[in-house]
């Protein structure tokens, strides 16, 4: 009970808009006191796939808004920061080339992982750019020259600009990878300004909106290099044919709570049968979740959950007996017709709520508001047949190339990571439905 209400008072605060906008000002305040230029921090990593896609949005970037960028080079992140690395590559190169095609980038469709030896030129040759401060359009060539395999493209820029040696490359990663970590990241293809932190395209118009705010956009009330992406619930097109969408999820999985919602009124919106499967939180099924990973998830959560109008911030973590009483009453709701509800409520019980779900109360009140009865709740908890449900479901997860939540994929088709990817499931689903008029 004392543990639950530490953490909901402490996520509370963390979470909060008067801390956020209290960081910004202080980092505002110290920046005219000194004269400093406002400056973006890149962190790059040639042979990370977001990175490519991000690089080439500097130069963009540069001339949209008043501000310096200073570039980094580092290492890939650490097994505990990014555990099941091989299938983060494979799925990274995939969904680097949708996200590219979606913003109009570059990234080349079915892109095999690049061979070691021409990452490492490609390093060494931006770690030369850097010196040279020529960085941005060699970055975008020599990284077009990596996805493809394209050695007489990368040897024709080295011949012409010069590679840094092998320990000048070694130091410049190793500063850009300590700087990283002292700013308080583990990604690559990421922004930091003064503080916070933008994962890539996906979250740079984060970075775009606080520039605005700043008065640092060149360009003011025109539409964002890098929008916002979201659902659209178009009219669906005529078919007679329902989707099937396979949703992972766990109960402590702060991007489950905020993608919960919306899948729900995907699915009604295309008349889609949802199929919830569920699955342990990471940390219970032996991943890591390192502190520095925990707190941007917070904070990314925070704001994410505010562009799509959800409610987040008073957290009571259901790692444990939480999770897992949570798991058993879905198991017994979905047969019940109820599973859509209590998913949607016992998550918004543990991110937004505050309410503890391992207490008898809490569980219960999160049960009452999806419908189901006390006697339920104590029949679910007495059947321990979930657990082999959410084996099954993990082992689903993985042979769709996966490992994280949420998942989710429509009719077979490849399956997206991420409560980001929504525009790509309905894209998805509406050539799904336009398949089978």
């Amino acid at each position: 009970m004392v543990k639950a209400f530490i953490s909901r008072n402490a996520s509370s605060l963390l979470t909060s808009r008067a801390l956020r906008n209290t960081r910004r000002a202080l980092f505002a305040l110290r920046r005219r006191l000194t004269g400093g230029t406002p400056t973006v921090h890149y962190f790059h990593q040639a042979d990370d796939p977001y990175s490519h896609v991000a690089v080439q949005m500097l130069a963009p970037l540069r001339e949209r808004y008043r501000v310096a960028i200073k570039v980094w080079l580092v290492a890939p992140p650490d097994e505990a920061a990014a555990p099941e690395m091989e299938l983060l590559k494979s799925y990274g190169r995939r969904d680097a080339a949708r996200l590219a095609r979606e913003y109009g980038l570059d990234f080349p469709e079915g892109a095999a992982a690049p061979d070691p030896a021409l990452a490492a030129r490609c390093t060494a040759l931006l770690a030369q750019a850097i010196r040279k401060k020529s960085f941005t359009e060699i970055a975008v060539a020599s990284g077009r020259a990596l996805w493809t395999g394209d050695e007489a493209a990368l040897s024709a820029l080295e011949k012409e600009h010069g590679a840094a040696s092998a320990r000048d490359t070694e130091r410049a990663v190793a500063r850009g990878t300590a700087k990283r970590r002292k700013l308080g990241h583990y990604l690559s293809g990421m922004f930091c300004f003064e503080g916070e932190w933008y994962w890539g395209v996906d979250r740079l118009n984060y970075l775009e909106e606080r520039l605005a705010e700043a008065g640092l956009d060149r360009a003011a009330g025109t539409p964002m290099l890098a929008p916002w992406r979201d659902l659209e619930l178009a009219p669906p097109p005529a078919s007679t044919h329902c989707p099937v969408i396979d949703y992972w999820f766990s109960f402590r999985s702060p991007y489950s709570w905020i993608s919960v919602p919306r899948m729900r009124k995907l699915a009604r919106h295309y008349n889609a049968d949802l199929r919830l499967r569920f699955v342990l939180p990471m940390v219970m099924r032996g991943l890591p979740v390192p502190g520095r990973k925990r707190l941007y998830i917070m904070l990314d959560t925070k704001r994410e959950a505010e562009r799509a109008g959800i409610p987040f911030g008073t957290v009571v973590d259901s790692v444990g007996a939480g999770a897992e009483r949570a798991l058993a009453v879905l198991h017994k709701a979905i047969p019940l017709g109820k599973g859509e509800e209590f998913a949607e409520s016992g998550c918004r019980a543990v991110f937004a709520d505050g309410i503890d779900i391992a207490s008898d109360s809490g569980l219960m009140r999160a049960a009452k508001r999806a419908g189901l009865s006390p006697e339920t709740v104590t029949e679910a908890l007495a059947d321990e047949s979930w657990r082999d449900a959410v084996e099954e479901n993990r082992q689903a997860l993985f042979e769709a190339g996966l490992w994280g939540v949420p998942s989710f994929r429509v009719d077979g088709l490849p399956a997206h990571w991420g409560q980001d990817r929504f525009w790509a499931l309905e894209q998805d689903i509406r050539a799904s439905l336009e398949a089978r008029p």
